[in-house]
């Protein structure tokens, strides 16, 4: 995004004369009647798409819909499946909404009008509503085999950032002439790029400017007899001289086996990812002997997004990668789970304040998500005296990388295997990685390069000039310390991560962690007492403390592979099909670590990607 950034405008509850939810922005009601809207789901939207016969005896199928609305046709989408013994394994629904209701809203709305049996999965879709934040949110149902990636934003933007393949489409936005910019022969178009060969799709829209433009963009359209109000539905079926969409996404049609390289954060994240999604790993590290040993005695660690007045790539990656780790985290073994404690990001001084505070005011994000806060407010969130006032983000999270590292690993499916990758060599589909003798450890037909400021050298083992890319000739290592200081030291130490120049974490086993250090042109990667100094000294800057007492002198030191433009390059190396690369994740690796799984999981499996396009594009090898 740039300076045209246009604020997330969410819907109010407002109801009719007959006191049904509506829109007076678009002058259209959300349902037809009272207790009427599944029904309407499912005559309209999954009859007219032969569903559920359509998906028997697929492994996944892929449904877009335009204007999610209150849900309902996910709900009867994912009842249907459930119903069905025939289902595929996988169930994808892709939706956009420009006003998506808040939780409270929308949870009073689907009191009313969700029949008993669709009860259940309505709490759920409430469990994990996102707050209300442009972009992509993946929600995930039914261990992942069902899920929602939803785009917050106007589908004019949404769409053509998304990056799937469509096997039916519901459109169902607002009537064309409350809301035209639904129905332009441009989205139309976007849209069916994405379509499988076979797409279908269903509309209680019968107007014949919209039946044209669908047949200009590869449908064969029939208008048919209507019902509940609707005189005319339309329904349509990919022609067959139309194919698949020009952006329709490939699936990967090899073995579900991959090895990565690599078992920190970044080959943990892939492995954890693509485990669940049934794949075979096996991950070889040095240290596998040790499960997180790369993070040893690495006591924790902040993951918190990032704000920019115009949400630009750093931001938004910054939120996506928060987000897809507290949803992919969560749920793990206590020790490997993040502490969800927020974080107090302190202004470097009253100027820097109130610029934070202008730039809160123009993204409009919710305030339950991340708000402006006095010194005496950030104080009473951390419990401690801080210096400045700034910005508190109630999801920031504090981890603990080596139970992190070790949780994400004991995925099923996941094997470790503790050996030195020296170099990579292919054998008709399968890559296969060999040890220093030239024996090989491992083969499978995806390979991850996960090893950190090490993938650029052993990508110059690869067959091919797939090396010669200038920006990861650039990649170089960043050596950093942090301190481990008692927590009675400083009065208990603070409830929330406190970030500024520099953090102070939460109390993890009697110590907090104050860090860090940027050491440049470094040869070993070590604790020392001017590192040390430098970390206390960021620390102590931020919060209104004496340290107490003897501080001790433990503390812990690594290494950060770092790219030029500090952004991590993730993705599939151009001409060496089945090669990925998620590496120089730099500082924020735990901000990168789950969202690389998923966008390597979700490419591979060919279902929808939570991430938009020009944010991939960032990312990709380049």
């Amino acid at each position: 995004m740039s300076s045209t950034y246009l604020p997330l405008q969410p819907a109010t509850l407002v109801r009719n004369a007959q006191g049904l939810p509506c829109s007076p922005r678009y002058d259209d009601v959300y349902h037809p009647a009272p207790g009427d809207g599944i029904a309407q789901s499912r005559r309209v939207f999954l009859a007219g798409n032969g569903l559920p016969g359509r998906w028997a005896g697929r492994e996944t199928f892929t449904v877009c819909e335009t204007g999610f609305g209150l849900g309902l046709n996910f709900l009867a989408l994912w009842q249907a499946w459930r119903d069905d013994p025939a289902r595929p394994r996988r169930l994808h629904m892709l939706s956009v909404e420009a006003h998506p209701f808040s939780r409270d809203d929308l949870a009073t709305l689907l009191r009313e009008c969700v029949p008993e049996e669709l009860r259940s999965g309505a709490q759920a879709l409430l469990a994990q509503w996102p707050p209300l934040l442009p972009g992509l949110h993946r929600l995930e149902f039914e261990g992942g085999n069902v899920t929602l990636t939803l785009g917050l934003g106007l589908a004019e933007s949404v769409v053509p950032q998304w990056d799937a393949r469509v096997d039916a489409y519901f459109l169902d936005g607002f009537a064309p002439a409350g809301n035209p910019q639904m129905w332009t022969p441009a989205l139309l178009r976007a849209l069916s790029e994405l379509s499988a060969p076979d797409a279908t799709l269903a509309t209680w829209c019968s107007v014949g400017a919209v039946r044209r433009a669908l047949d200009e963009v590869g449908f064969a359209v029939t208008r048919r007899e209507g019902e509940a109000g609707k005189r005319h539905v339309t329904v349509g079926v990919r022609k067959p001289e139309a194919g698949a969409g020009a952006r329709a996404q490939a699936v990967f049609a090899g073995a579900h086996e991959a090895i990565i390289v690599g078992g920190g954060p970044a080959g943990a994240g892939v492995a954890q990812s693509l485990a669940l999604r049934g794949w075979r790993v096996t991950v070889v590290d040095e240290a596998a002997a040790a499960a997180g040993m790369t993070h040893a005695g690495h006591l924790a660690a902040a993951c918190t997004p990032l704000i920019a007045r115009d949400d630009n790539l750093r931001a938004r990656l910054s939120r996506a990668g928060s987000r897809r780790a507290l949803a992919r985290w969560r749920d793990l073994p206590d020790t490997g789970a993040p502490r969800v404690c927020g974080t107090v990001q302190l202004a470097r001084d009253a100027g820097r304040a109130a610029d934070l505070a202008g730039t809160l005011a123009v993204l409009a994000f919710p305030s339950s998500w991340v708000r402006a806060v006095s010194r005496e407010e950030a104080s009473a969130l951390a419990g401690v005296p801080v210096r400045r006032g700034g910005i508190f983000f109630a999801e920031g999270m504090l981890v603990r990388p080596q139970g992190l590292v070790a949780g994400l690993l004991a995925t099923p499916g996941v094997r470790r295997l503790a050996a030195r990758v020296a170099q990579v060599t292919r054998s008709g589909s399968q890559w296969r990685v060999r040890d220093e003798a030239g024996q090989v450890l491992a083969e499978a037909p995806v390979l991850v390069l996960a090893n950190a400021a090490a993938a650029p050298a052993l990508l110059g083992t690869v067959p091919g000039n797939v090396a010669a890319w200038p920006i990861l000739a650039g990649m170089h290592r960043l050596a950093g310390e942090v301190a481990h200081l008692p927590a009675a030291a400083l009065a208990g130490g603070p409830r929330c991560v406190v970030g500024g120049e520099g953090y102070l974490l939460p109390e993890v086993d009697g110590l907090c962690v104050a860090g860090s250090t940027y050491v440049h042109g470094a040869e070993r990667a070590e604790r020392s007492a001017e590192g040390r100094d430098t970390a206390i000294g960021k620390a102590l800057g931020l919060v209104d403390l004496p340290l107490a007492g003897d501080p001790g002198a433990d503390g812990w030191a690594g290494w950060r592979a770092v790219l030029p433009g500090r952004l991590p390059a993730i993705g599939e190396v151009p001409d060496a099909a089945g090669l990925w690369l998620a590496t120089g994740y730099a500082s924020r690796g735990f901000c990168w670590s789950a969202l690389a799984g998923d966008l390597i999981g979700a490419r591979l499996m060919g279902e929808p990607v939570p991430l938009e396009r020009d944010l991939q594009a960032a990312l990709g090898p380049r």
